[in-house]
C-alpha cells in the first residue's frame, strides 16, 4: 500500500472550502459475477484514484435463495470483490445495505473516515404491492463534514406502459422512508439527495428502427424530449429540483450479453416467436437534488448552489460500453462536492502508547471533543493497515470496561497481549461510536513487533518439518 494513502494527518482542512471527489456507479448486473477488471469504471490507474468517496449501487445481484442465505452470513461476491480492490488503495467500506437483488456500498479514503458520521441505512419494498423486494430502493444517509447527504439506489418497475407505476413507487419512497434515530424528517430534508439506479424509464412514441438510427448517428438530443423521465420532470411536482447531466451517451439498455450490440434476440411467446425486441432506452440514471434550489435558472450539467455553503458540480456523466456481463451498461457520475466544513477536527483523537510488542499488554490513549455523544457501547478496534470495513478488526477494547484511567483531557484503555497478533506488522486504531454508527476517530499507522512465542513456534515447526522431510526421503518418496 502507498503510505500516503494512510497519512491521517495529511488532510489540511480549509475552514471556508473543501473539495471532495465523489464517484457514483449504478449497474444492473443481471445476476452475473463481477468481471475481472473494473479500472475504467472506478477511475483507477497505476497511481490509485483521485476519488474521495465511492457510492456503488447495483441491481439484480444474484438473489437465489442459496446465494441470499450465504450472503446474509458472509459478504456477497460483489462486496468481497470491491473490498479486494479498494483496501490496498487506502479505502474502507463504511456502509452496506442489501435488499434481495439491490445492493448499495459506500467506500471512503482513510483520511476522511472521522468526518463521515451518523451513518444510517434503510430499504423499502415496492414489488407485489410492497411485500416483495425485487423492486424498491435501498438508502444510506450520512453526515459528511457536517452536511447531510442521502443516496438512494432504486430498481423501478419495467416495461414501456408502467411509467405511472414507476413514478408512484418513487414518490412513495420519498414520503415513507425513515431512518432509525434520525433527526431529519424525510429524504428531501437532507442537504443533498442523490437518486440513481435502474429506473426503467423508456423512450416513448418513437419506433425501434428510428431510435437505433438516431443512436448510430450519435444524435441523442433527438430522443431527449421523448424520454419518460425528462417528461415527468416537467409535470410531476415531487421531481422538481432533481438535476441530471445531459444524456450524451448511448442508451444503456438492452444489449446482447458480452457485446455492444442492441437486443437481437427474438422474444418467445407461448405460441412461438413474436418478433418483439426491446427498444434502446436510458434506463440507468443518476440525478441529484439540493435541499434549497437557487431561484435563478441553472445549468443542470454544471450543478447548483446551496446558500454558498454546499455546491455540487457534475464533472462527467458517462456509460461504459466495454462491460458486457449483463444486458445493461454501467453508468457513472463523477462529482465535485464543495463544502464549507462544519467539522474541522475529528471528534476523537487516539494513539498507541509506546512501542507495541505482541508479547506484552498495550495501552491506548484517547480524548473526545466536548459535545461528543459517547456511549458505554463504544469500542476501540485494532485494525491491520489494509483493513476492509468497520468490523474488520483484529481485536477490540470496550472504552468503559477496559478503561484503566480517565480525565478530562485523556483516557486510557488496555489490550491484552493474548489478543495481539503474534506476527506483528502495521496496524492502526479506530474508535467506533455507537450513537453515530461510525468510526469517529482513527490513529496514525504504527508497528507491532512480532512476539517471541511466534519465533519459538516457528522454530519448533521448522524442526518438525525437517524430521518429516528426512522420514519421507528415507522411505523413498
Amino acid at each position: 500500500m502507498d503510505p500516503d494513502n494512510l497519512d491521517i494527518e495529511s488532510l489540511t482542512i480549509d475552514p471556508n472550502k473543501l473539495h471532495l471527489k465523489l464517484q457514483i456507479v449504478t449497474w444492473n448486473v443481471g445476476t452475473a459475477s463481477p468481471p475481472r477488471d473494473l479500472s475504467s469504471l472506478l477511475l483507477l490507474d497505476s497511481s490509485g484514484s483521485p476519488i474521495d468517496l465511492y457510492v456503488i449501487g447495483l441491481q439484480e445481484v444474484n438473489s437465489k435463495i442459496v446465494n441470499f442465505l450465504s450472503d446474509m452470513a458472509f459478504d456477497d461476491p460483489w462486496s468481497q470483490f470491491l473490498m479486494d480492490i479498494f483496501a490496498p488503495l487506502g479505502y474502507v467500506k463504511v456502509s452496506s445495505i442489501r435488499m434481495q437483488g439491490l445492493l448499495l456500498l459506500t467506500f471512503v479514503k482513510h483520511k476522511h473516515i472521522p468526518f463521515i458520521q451518523d451513518i444510517r441505512t434503510n430499504y423499502i419494498r415496492t414489488g407485489l404491492y410492497g411485500y416483495w423486494g425485487n423492486k424498491g430502493g435501498v438508502t444510506v444517509r450520512m453526515s459528511v463534514y457536517g452536511h447531510m447527504l442521502c443516496f438512494m439506489n432504486c430498481h423501478l418497475p419495467a416495461h414501456m406502459e408502467n411509467t405511472n407505476q414507476r413514478l408512484d413507487d418513487f414518490e412513495r419512497m420519498l414520503e415513507a422512508q425513515q431512518f432509525d434515530g434520525e433527526s431529519i424528517g424525510s429524504i428531501l430534508d437532507h442537504d443533498v439527495v442523490f437518486w440513481f439506479g435502474d429506473l426503467n424509464f423508456r423512450i416513448a412514441d418513437f419506433g425501434i428502427h428510428f431510435i437505433r438510427e438516431v443512436v448510430n448517428s450519435n444524435r441523442y438530443n433527438l430522443l431527449w424530449e421523448k424520454d419518460q423521465l425528462n417528461i415527468a420532470k416537467k409535470t410531476e411536482r415531487f421531481l422538481q429540483g432533481f438535476l441530471e447531466g445531459p444524456l450524451k451517451f448511448k442508451p444503456t439498455y438492452k444489449f446482447d450479453l458480452n457485446s455492444d450490440v442492441y437486443d437481437t434476440r427474438w422474444k418467445k411467446s407461448l405460441l412461438g416467436f413474436n418478433g418483439k425486441k426491446r427498444k434502446p432506452a436510458w434506463t440507468d440514471r443518476i440525478l441529484w437534488k439540493l435541499k434549497e434550489d437557487s431561484e435563478s435558472e441553472l445549468d443542470e450539467a454544471a450543478g447548483t448552489d446551496f446558500e454558498h455553503i454546499l455546491k455540487v458540480h457534475l464533472e462527467k456523466y458517462a456509460s461504459h460500453m466495454s462491460y458486457g456481463i449483463s444486458d445493461h451498461k454501467p453508468v457513472t457520475g463523477t462529482f465535485t462536492i464543495q463544502v464549507k466544513p462544519l467539522i474541522l477536527a475529528p471528534s476523537v483523537t487516539l494513539r498507541a502508547e509506546g512501542e507495541w510488542n505482541a508479547d506484552h499488554d498495550s495501552l491506548i490513549s484517547y480524548s473526545v471533543s466536548k459535545d461528543f455523544p459517547s456511549s458505554t457501547w463504544d469500542w476501540i478496534g485494532l485494525y491491520r493497515a489494509t483493513f476492509r470495513h468497520t468490523n474488520d478488526y483484529v481485536t477490540y477494547a470496550w472504552v468503559k470496561d477496559d478503561e484503566i484511567s480517565f480525565s478530562e483531557d485523556c483516557n486510557q484503555v488496555y489490550i491484552n497481549a493474548d489478543e495481539i497478533p503474534l506476527d506483528g506488522g502495521e496496524f492502526l486504531l479506530g474508535y467506533f461510536c455507537h450513537n453515530l454508527q461510525c468510526l469517529a476517530g482513527i490513529s496514525e499507522p504504527f508497528q507491532i513487533q512480532p512476539g517471541r512465542n511466534l519465533t519459538a513456534k516457528d522454530g519448533v515447526e521448522g524442526t518438525e518439518d525437517s524430521i518429516k522431510s528426512d522420514m519421507f526421503m528415507g522411505a523413498g518418496f
